[in-house]
């Protein structure tokens, strides 16, 4: 079970690590928050997605931060999933945000 968790906190912090440096130079990023209708939060979110992603990896030395790092992203991915929905996007473009949700919920629920 202890490998399956550092795979998925791996992935995870990885991926959310990425996307939220994506948020604060990328002109497809800024195009998507105006979209979003959410551009003054855009590098809010950005630092907290690469704050979460790192607080995954230090989780795993300090299980309380994984816990506390694994429930803040799953609720920013449930928030994602709402946005998506506002804006009319088609279903397959919360695919992303589905999978994330799922596995830090997973994170969340293995760490707990």
């Amino acid at each position: 079970m202890q490998l399956s968790i550092t795979i998925a906190t791996a992935l995870s912090s990885v991926c959310f690590v990425l996307y939220g440096a994506s948020l604060f130079g990328s002109r497809a990023m800024v195009a998507e928050f105006d979209r979003y209708q959410l551009a003054p939060y855009r590098t809010l979110i950005g630092a907290l997605e690469m704050a979460a992603g790192a607080g995954l990896l230090a989780g795993l030395r300090f299980r309380p931060l994984l816990v506390l790092s694994a429930g803040g992203l799953a609720g920013m991915m449930l928030g994602a999933l709402v946005v998506r929905r506002r804006v009319r996007d088609p279903l397959v473009s919360a695919i992303p945000a589905v999978l994330l949700l799922c596995l830090n919920v997973f994170i969340l629920l293995a760490a707990a």
